[in-house]
């Protein structure tokens, strides 16, 4: 049963961890005024794709995540620092911590 609720929690934090990275790549498009149809086109990627993982269902390979970076034109560390909604500040997520 131990062994469940460890995994039932892991699950839960990926889920987090995927929305919040969806959130965060929609935020970077959104202020970099491009549509899914656009932002899809340069990373590589169907609108599709794109949408589930702005939705935090899906996850990018580290393919896509890479043409997702140069796409946005940012660093991996600018597109994985997330908003802690519960302080107001900003704070990096690792998927080392969990």
């Amino acid at each position: 049963m131990r062994l469940r609720q460890t995994c039932d929690r892991c699950k839960r934090r990926l889920t987090s961890l995927r929305t919040q990275f969806g959130q965060r790549v929609r935020q970077i498009r959104d202020e970099l005024g491009k549509t899914q149809e656009e932002f899809a086109e340069m990373a590589g990627m169907s609108v599709d794709f794109l949408s589930l993982i702005e939705r935090g269902r899906n996850a990018p390979s580290f393919k896509k995540l890479e043409l997702m970076i140069k796409g946005l034109g940012v660093s991996a560390a600018y597109l994985f620092t997330f908003e802690d909604s519960s302080r107001g500040k900003k704070s990096r997520k690792s998927a080392a911590r969990h």
